[in-house]
């Protein structure tokens, strides 16, 4: 994974602490191995998940929390999450995406309590203390590659309660201590914990070790059944895990977008209303600042919409929410007219087709900032009359109209205009691990339209962030929203064209089915000698109770 680090999105972290790191009094402990069970996966059912790099699988295991006697249900809780919150970076490391929020959603009805008495075996006057233990096994639904298919466990580990007074510990033995790892480090190490790496396994060796050998200190307990268990257990700062991988549920049809849907209009009658909101892509945890026109986002933005139009021809742009006068620029004193948007374009993605008197590189930035001064945080809106006919129904005229956004950054204003308002809403830009712009706690039903929709959200592991928590906010839920999310990191270089072949496809009057569609957003990066797949486990959820068939209901795009 290091060695994909300068070419990757990075998550970006807005370095919140981690919202489940326990007191002093909720000390985790490890799960013992013995104590795992085979948890049997569904049968197929409508939670299966469309890809076509990813398999989704059922995944399970089991930890343990020590707790007071007298702790409650909720502190019980807030224990065994911070564990499971540090199994995310685990995992993800292993190339493994969950799709509950942080692994938060923990099963109370999977708890086991029982009594037992801890010691501190370094002082000899230690009379015990009693405590609670308590099981829990968790299960959600894992995506991973297709290379994975027949593995059944994955031996990593989760971090102790209190990992965080010794982060520079973590950091040292169990992240890769690159720069990536060092944006992690203040309030999200949990995000980059490795227990694969090898001088983390002989870390866990070491630490290991020393706590049997405190379990041989122990006294033997006074009345048989008695649990005895050494302070240096609830102390421990890695707790070795089996993480299990069981069944297969990932759908083996074929399913399409709802296109008669889609083609009637949603938002707006006779229309498809298409959102593109795509976010600046300079690595701000990192202390990176970009001029807007200088961010790699800006330069994706219009390789996205090249990609549009490629597969969509006829747009034209007819309004923008800033009302700019976007044919008309001035550097110095010359003053370039009736520029349109494809030449825009030009100078932006190929630097020709410059207007006579631009020739310097002086003046062909000035020209460029003047550009992205009117074209930056402006809604512009491209439009495209089309001619439809669906199945016996009479041919109509329907617009497809294309509002897109370049420069988003934390503020949710924009992401909430594109969801309300479009039949299809497409993201391209950082996460924020989860607290940006995009976070479900931002949004309420009222910010969803109550006709039937598709969101693209292309940033760093959006299944696990966004994807289940938008459905209770939708009306109808899956048979009126659809959600392509990725299961791991997103990469920026490239990712700009990939959504805009996504949309252009959509659009294109073919009717691809989501396979098609998620095979045009696919991209590799070869540039620097790799050939990665470069879709980030993608998958399409909510799709497999949707009723159209091109065979069933044919539709002539004109």
């Amino acid at each position: 994974m290091n060695h994909r680090v300068p070419f990757f999105r990075l998550a970006l972290p807005r370095f919140v602490g981690s919202r489940f790191v326990g007191a002093a009094s909720l000390v985790a402990c490890a799960a013992l191995a013995g104590c795992a069970t085979e948890v049997a996966a569904p049968a197929s059912s409508e939670d299966d998940l469309t890809s076509n790099t990813a398999l989704a699988r059922t995944l399970t295991f089991n930890g343990a929390v020590y707790v007071s006697t007298s702790a409650s249900d909720s502190s019980i809780l807030y224990a065994m999450k911070s564990q499971t919150q540090s199994a995310f970076g685990a995992l993800r490391e292993a190339n493994v995406g969950v799709n509950s929020r942080e692994l938060k959603d923990i099963d109370i009805k999977t708890w086991k309590k029982a009594p037992v008495t801890v010691f501190d075996t370094k002082n000899a006057a230690d009379k015990g203390t009693p405590m609670l233990r308590v099981e829990y096994t968790f299960t959600d639904t894992a995506v991973v590659p297709k290379s994975m298919s027949k593995k059944s466990a994955l031996p990593l580990a989760v971090l102790g309660t209190n990992y965080s007074s010794q982060a520079k510990r973590v950091f040292d033995e169990c992240t890769t201590g690159d720069h990536h790892a060092q944006e992690f480090m203040n309030g999200s190490l949990w995000y980059v914990f490795n227990p694969a790496l090898s001088k983390c396994k002989t870390a866990m060796t070491a630490e290991q070790k020393a706590i049997d050998a405190e379990k041989g200190k122990l006294p033997k307990p006074a009345v048989a059944g008695t649990v005895y268990v050494p302070k240096a257990e609830l102390d421990r700062l890695y707790i070795p895990t089996t993480m299990r991988l069981s069944g297969n549920k990932t759908n083996k049809g074929t399913s399409w977008p709802e296109y008669d849907r889609l083609w009637t209009g949603g938002v707006q009658k006779n229309k498809i209303v298409i959102g593109m909101v795509s976010g600046m892509m300079a690595d701000w945890a990192a202390g990176e600042k970009h001029d807007p026109i200088d961010d790699d986002g800006y330069r994706m933005w219009f390789e996205g919409l090249r990609a549009i139009f490629k597969a969509r021809p006829g747009f034209k742009v007819t309004a923008n929410s800033n009302k700019q006068d976007l044919t008309t620029y001035t550097v110095g004193s010359t003053t370039v007219k009736g520029v349109t948007f494809d030449q825009i374009m030009s100078w932006e993605l190929e630097s020709s087709s410059w207007p006579a008197g631009i020739t310097t590189y002086d003046q062909k930035k000035q020209l460029r900032v003047a550009v992205g001064n009117k074209l930056i945080k402006n809604w512009i809106t491209f439009q495209v009359p089309v001619k439809v006919k669906i199945g016996s129904k009479a041919e109509q005229t329907v617009t497809v109209e294309l509002n897109s956004y370049f420069g988003a950054e934390g503020d949710a204003t924009p992401h909430k205009k594109a969801i309300k308002n479009s039949d299809v809403f497409v993201y391209n830009g950082h996460s924020y691990i989860g607290y940006g712009p995009l976070d479900p706690k931002n949004f309420s039903s009222s910010d969803f339209p109550s006709s039937y929709q598709i969101m693209f959200i292309n940033s760093c592991v959006s299944y696990n962030y966004y994807e289940k928590d938008y459905w209770a906010l939708k009306s109808g839920g899956s048979a009126n929203l659809e959600l392509v999310t990725n299961g791991l990191e997103s990469w920026v270089a490239g990712s700009g064209a990939a959504m805009g072949r996504f949309v252009g496809a959509l659009v294109s009057g073919t009717q691809p089915s989501y396979s098609q569609l998620l095979k045009a957003a696919e991209f590799t990066y070869s540039d620097y000698g790799y050939d990665w797949g470069m879709d980030a486990l993608r998958v399409v959820d909510g799709e497999l109770d949707n009723k159209y068939k091109p065979t069933t209901t044919p539709i002539v795009v004109k």
